[in-house]
């Protein structure tokens, strides 16, 4: 899931950035409402976490403008200015969430996930054969059997498993997971397929990334397994 901080403290950015990156996200930056509503336009965010004060302009009017789209990613508005009246006028002009400074940032990921959950029609228990993945508590088990998966591996999982059937191209996968200027992009995603292979697909008969030629990847039971198992239950029901 990709989420953009809209932060003109450079402190405060980076902090942010680098947490929100450490639970598994894909984060972009805006120091400003200019470059904020730039990136709205241009890529499809799950998330925007918002700052009330910037210098070009008030976070509210990015909010206006990023609410003047058919369809908006959710929006949680960070500011210093706590006062009741502050706070409702926030909620009132479209935030979906407002939080006050200074805060914990165990406070923030857990609204970042509640807004996720909110804004995402996908279940949050995603189910592929016998491989399961937990998107609230982030466990992946395959047969029962807990899988530990690095941050970019799951995030590249869920994407997967979220579109199950449908091919991905590595640049989709890219947009989603990592940053849009990080370097070496198609390459470092067969880098992250192969551990993922390794630890979902390598001990089971029954593979499930596939790599689909000339696009990229793709998460699905076999063909020739549902061919099996749908012989077998027709043998159960004679």
């Amino acid at each position: 899931m990709r989420i953009l901080v809209v932060e003109d403290e450079k402190r405060i950015a980076d902090f942010l950035c680098r947490g929100l990156e450490g639970a598994g996200y894909a984060v972009d930056s805006a120091e400003n409402g200019a470059t904020a509503i730039e990136c709205v336009h241009s890529t499809d965010y799950d998330l925007v976490v918002l700052d009330r004060m910037l210098p070009d302009m008030d976070g509210l009017q990015v909010l206006e403008r990023i609410r003047g789209r058919k369809v908006g990613p959710p929006v949680l508005i960070l500011s210093a200015r706590g006062a009741l009246d502050d706070r409702v006028k926030g909620l009132e002009t479209g935030a979906d969430d407002y939080l006050v400074k200074p805060f914990a940032f165990v406070e923030l990921l857990a609204r970042v996930r509640a807004l996720l959950r909110r804004g995402q029609p996908a279940p949050e228990r995603l189910q592929v054969g016998d491989l399961a993945l937990d998107c609230v508590r982030r466990k992946v088990t395959r047969g029962g059997e807990t899988i530990d998966l690095a941050p970019k591996e799951f995030g590249i999982l869920e994407y997967m498993m979220r579109n199950k059937g449908r091919p991905l191209s590595r640049t989709m996968i890219v947009e989603h997971v990592w940053d849009m200027d990080y370097d070496g992009l198609t390459n470092i995603v067969d880098v992250y397929i192969r551990h993922l292979r390794s630890k979902i697909d390598d001990r089971f008969s029954q593979k499930l990334i596939q790599t689909v030629r000339g696009i990229g990847y793709m998460i699905d039971v076999p063909e020739r397994f549902l061919e099996r198992s749908g012989e077998a239950a027709g043998e159960r029901q004679v």
